[in-house]
This record gives C-alpha cells, sequence and structure tokens, in this order.
C-alpha cells in the first residue's frame, strides 16, 4: 500500500482527469489495502477461536482428522504443515485450513467421530476431532 501511494506521489501532479499511471497506482493501493484488512480479520477470527471448548462435531473451530486428510475448519488459508511433537525426527504433517464456504467443510459440517463422508466420490471417516 505504502509503496503504490509513493509512486503515486513521485510521480507528481495529475498531467490531466484521466492520469492512467495515477489510477493505476490509486487501484494498486486500495486492492492492498482490502487484502491487509482481510487478514487482520482472519486473524482476529483465528485468535478467537483458540479461546473456544473442544469439539464433539465438525464445526467451525474444530480440527477433524479423517482417515486420508487432516482439517482446520476456520478461515481459508489452503495447506500448511505442523511439525510432529512426539517425535521431533518425523516429517511434518500437512493440514489444511479451510472456510464455511467450501464444498468440503459443508460435507464435514455436523458429523461425529466414527461417521464417513463422500467428497469428490473419496470417502473418508472421521477419526478425531479436536
Amino acid at each position: 500500500m505504502d509503496s503504490a501511494q509513493q509512486q503515486s506521489n513521485d510521480y507528481g501532479a495529475n498531467v490531466d482527469r484521466y492520469d492512467a499511471y495515477r489510477t493505476k497506482m490509486m487501484r494498486a493501493r486500495d486492492m492492498y489495502a482490502k487484502q491487509y484488512s482481510n487478514a487482520n480479520t482472519s486473524i482476529r477470527y483465528l485468535q478467537e477461536m483458540l479461546r473456544m471448548q473442544p469439539f464433539e462435531v465438525a464445526e467451525h473451530g474444530a480440527i477433524v482428522i479423517t482417515d486420508k486428510q487432516r482439517f482446520f475448519l476456520s478461515v481459508g488459508v489452503g495447506k500448511f504443515m505442523v511439525p510432529f511433537v512426539q517425535q521431533p525426527n518425523q516429517e511434518q504433517l500437512p493440514y489444511f485450513a479451510i472456510s464455511a464456504q467450501t464444498p468440503i467443510y459443508l460435507a464435514l459440517k455436523g458429523k461425529k467421530v466414527g461417521e464417513t463422508f463422500v467428497f469428490n466420490g473419496m470417502s473418508q471417516t472421521i477419526e478425531e476431532i479436536c
């Protein structure tokens, strides 16, 4: 945001009211401002989720471990790796942070340990919810 604003300021006064370069820099600044705001909202939401109690069913804030994948039902940030704490020499475990708007979240929502769901033709059984 600051870089786009600075480039626009360094460019000088408007040459005319249809100055494409300045408009491009202002749009870039606005885009970065929106992304920054969305990231801050996600961070605040994740901080609130840390205070939640353990879950009995798959719902927003839960970590769901299936026989094939691991999910964090939270905000859509995609795949991230978590070190295996009990045995530090082992590989990191992949998790997928998914938002409530994704189809797989809808397939998981309300399920309990031991239940099975099908997503994209692949059957998965829930092994743990925390």
